[in-house]
């Protein structure tokens, strides 16, 4: 626990103040943004080391899984008993072991549901959503939550059990000693929830047209909570945000649904012959060798298949191996499409990816989804390993978001309903169903981002209930640079191409947290666990490293904890240790800090090396006067009328003066040069001659630092010629002061301008002050007509009724009136 409550308290100094530190460093106001890190981060041990690999004595406990499961369709609920084999290889001996209860999230009287907050108005008044009633209008109708009917051991004897909100202790008859396994059993029931109601990671989809179904099991089963060397049980109370950390185990799964209905799920299908038809298997035996999509059930198929229900059911069995969780979906209207994914190296060479959905997904899903499976799979190997299990299935569940799990993952987007224009000629020939452009990169990235959290964190084994970041904010960074390679312009962060561009707006808001707050504390959810830290990797690689080293100390990370359970701290030093740069600074100012990016160049001077030699000084000085002190404008306007000078007319009033300016050069200048030269030693005299014959420009550059997050420089050079020049500074510029820094810099042509980020690879928040000089800003003006907003009763009376289609909006408010009391 010592490692939690140090991040903590390094969370709460920063949220109080950009430059606060957990040590005075100085008397002065001075901050220490290159401060090593090692100083907070916990002491490397026999199970983590030093340089961020797992240690000589790590270890990881196993919980292996033989469940059945019925599906009950009149209800929409579920029954099921499962035997789980765990065993203890901490070197801890246990009397109890801790269960997780997540569908308990949704029972009456959990902490999740009593500690919901109500929402607020852009103007703080008091708002009630149709979503938010209509979720408890169904809490109030519908029981939630796990109903556990029976723990028992392996002879079928009670265990004596304590349910603690979404957890339960089981206490042990005899002490489970290290290397020890033991056996046990539970049997419970749900109702499953409507997911566009409740809201969730797994549920049912209701289409009540022709009312049928899409189950999607997830968080479905009572399952081991993680014990690990730096905190023992991970028992901390599931309250929707923090997910989830497991341990891994094999799984053996007895699925009985409907007969008519087909199932996709963790793991490789067993018996094949008993739920498929027999063409069925042909096409998903000729899937296997296929590049492209293959249907297994065609959409007619599926069109004819939810048609009618049934009364008798099969029964589909599922194995899986070395995996941390297992879910399932299972509809009659699922079309069913896969093709193989081959890889050179790995357990796996061939990947059967599948994705399923319903008629109401198309034409989006059978276009796309398939082949987002086997991007992500090509992708992400490349960056950390072989993709290491023998299915990649995507399905799809809902309207929108996305949900991971091994080798299955949920995910939404459809397309919209097309009605042509009454009388069109041409309406027979215009598709049922469109979609915009960010539905379908919507799809392509929800579908990589999903996928790609079978890497991250279903093989890497990340805490998500402690820190959401490592692995909504490494798959969202890894997301990121699919994406790119999907097509170019790929418009997955609103208005922006760019996550650089995107999450300043987030790093200047006042309302935020470290990236390192634990999961269930995060202020502004999507930006802090998912954006920003993808943000900061992008930097990492693009500016801070360079892709060489980045690549090569990610892969580095990725391959030492594959099916292991890295901490942030294996994360930082094996960024470090395998990059051989010193990245404390980056980890403190972006993960432990709300500060941001924001680097201006307040001033630049620019001067000539002096000879010091008289004979070239003065008359340079009297140039440079000339240049750039403008003759007074009385004298020329003197002269323009043709005034004489008084001097003309009595010459005898000129002397020395007249005849030598300032600059003449006197006999005790060219002494004093002479005794400079004396006093030089011999190397300065050959540096001084030097300077002299270059006559190089030399400029000292300002910049500040008013983010107060240390970044590196990029800088766009240009000289009065138009030639242009890119220089990276790196960020230890900042090492002796982090809000300002001059820099030296030396050419042999005079710079016209220098532009802080030009490529816009820091996230720089303000561009308005990244140029020397100063740019002007352009933009363009719309010209504003008010509108007359004068209601004319008479004529809205007259207008034509119109039928209320539905379909709005969850988070639109209720109207409330005030009862007056």
């Amino acid at each position: 626990m010592r490692f939690k409550s140090l991040l903590l308290a390094v969370a709460l100094l920063f949220t109080h103040g950009a430059f606060a530190d957990a040590i005075r460093q100085t008397k002065s106001e001075h901050y220490d943004a290159f401060r090593q890190l090692e100083a907070d981060l916990p002491t490397p041990n026999v199970y983590r080391t030093a340089s961020g690999a797992p240690g000589t004595q790590y270890w990881q406990q196993r919980a292996d899984h033989q469940i059945k499961v019925a599906l009950n369709e009149e209800n929409q609920s579920i029954s099921a008993t499962e035997t789980i084999q765990y065993a203890n290889n901490s070197p801890d001996t246990l009397r109890y072991i801790w269960i997780q209860l997540d569908q308990n999230r949704f029972a009456d009287g959990s902490i999740a549901r009593l500690t919901e907050t109500a929402s607020a108005g852009e103007n703080n008044e008091d708002v009630l959503s149709y979503g938010t009633l209509a979720a408890a209008q169904r809490h109030a109708d519908v029981e939630h939550g796990f109903r556990i009917e029976s723990v028992t051991d392996n002879r079928g004897r009670n265990l004596e059990h304590t349910i603690v909100d979404t957890m339960m202790r089981i206490d042990l008859p005899q002490a489970l000693r290290t290397g020890q396994s033991t056996t046990f059993s539970i049997s419970w029931s749900f109702n499953i929830i409507e997911e566009s109601v409740i809201g969730g990671r797994g549920g049912y989809d209701h289409f009540p047209e022709n009312d049928t179904y899409i189950y999607f099991l997830a968080q479905w089963h009572p399952k081991l909570a993680a014990y690990t060397d730096y905190g023992g049980w991970k028992h901390q109370q599931f309250l929707g945000a923090g997910e989830f950390t497991q341990e891994f185990g094999n799984y053996e799964v007895e699925i009985t649904v409907p007969a008519d209905h087909i199932v996709s799920a963790t793991g490789v299908l067993q018996n094949e012959s008993a739920v498929l038809t027999a063409e069925q298997r042909r096409r998903l035996n000729a899937a296997r060798s296929s590049d492209k999509p293959m249907f297994i059930v065609t959409p007619e198929e599926a069109i004819e298949n939810e048609k009618e229900g049934t009364t008798d059911t099969r029964t589909w069995i599922y194995k899986a191996d070395n995996v941390r969780d297992f879910a399932w979906a299972s509809s009659r209207k699922f079309i069913w499409d896969a093709m193989i994914h081959r890889q050179e190296d790995g357990e796996f060479k061939e990947v059967l990816a599948m994705s399923f959905y319903p008629q109401e997904a198309e034409p989006l899903w059978s276009q796309y989804s398939t082949h987002s499976v086997v991007h992500t799979l090509e992708v992400y190997s490349r960056f950390s390993f072989p993709y290491p299990y023998p299915t990649a299935q995507s399905v799809n569940a809902w309207e929108g978001g996305g949900m991971e799990y091994p080798m299955i993952t949920f995910n939404g987007r459809r397309p919209e309903p097309f009605e042509a224009d009454e009388g069109d000629p041409d309406a027979d020939g215009k598709p049922a169903r469109t979609y915009s452009r960010s539905a379908k990169h919507g799809l392509v990235g929800v579908i990589i981002h999903e996928i790609g959290h079978i890497y991250f964190p279903m093989t890497v084994n990340t805490d998500e209930r402690q820190w959401t970041w490592m692995d909504e904010g490494i798959n969202s960074f890894l997301q990121y640079l699919a994406e790119l390679e999907w097509e170019e312009d790929f418009h997955n962060h609103r208005e922006n191409y760019s996550i650089l561009e995107h999450i300043s707006e987030y790093m200047t808001s006042e309302n935020q947290v470290p990236i390192m707050t634990q999961s269930d504390s995060i202020l502004q959810f999507g930006p802090n666990g998912y954006t920003k830290p993808a943000a900061s990797l992008v930097v990492l690689r693009e500016t801070v490293l360079g892709r060489d080293l980045f690549d090569f100390a990610f892969r580095e990370y990725a391959q030492r904890w594959k099916f292991k359970r890295p901490t942030p701290s294996d994360f930082f030093r094996t960024l470090e240790d395998a990059s051989g740069i010193d990245l404390d600074w980056f980890w403190r100012g972006w993960y432990y800090s709300t500060d941001h990016v924001d680097i201006a160049i307040t001033s630049m001077r620019e001067y000539k090396v002096s000879t010091r030699d008289p004979e070239i000084e003065m008359d340079l000085g009297r140039q440079e006067r000339a240049d750039e002190v403008p003759e007074t404008l009385a004298q020329i306007r003197n002269r323009e009328e043709g005034r004489t000078m008084r001097i003309e007319r009595f010459p005898e009033l000129n002397d020395f003066y007249n005849e030598n300016d300032e600059y003449t050069v006197t006999n005790a200048d060219r002494n004093k040069y002479t005794m400079l030269i004396d006093e030089l030693e011999d190397w300065e005299r050959v540096a001084l001659k030097r300077a002299a014959i270059d006559d190089d420009f030399v400029y000292f550059v300002d910049f500040q630092n008013i983010g107060g997050l240390v970044s590196p420089l990029p800088l766009l050079i240009t000289d009065v010629d138009g030639n242009e020049e890119f220089l990276m500074i790196p960020a230890e510029v900042w090492r002796l002061d982090s809000q300002a820094a001059t820099k030296l810099l030396i050419r042999d042509r005079a710079i016209a301008s220098i532009e802080v980020d030009p490529r816009r690879q820091t996230a720089d928040a303000d561009f308005s002050n990244n140029s020397f000089p100063s740019r002007i800003e352009k933009s363009r003006l719309e010209l504003y007509k008010s509108e007359d907003e004068t209601r004319d009763e008479m004529a809205d009376m007259l207008r034509m009724l119109h039928e209320a289609k539905g379909g709005g909006d969850k988070s639109e408010a209720v109207p409330l009136e005030p009862t007056g009391n």
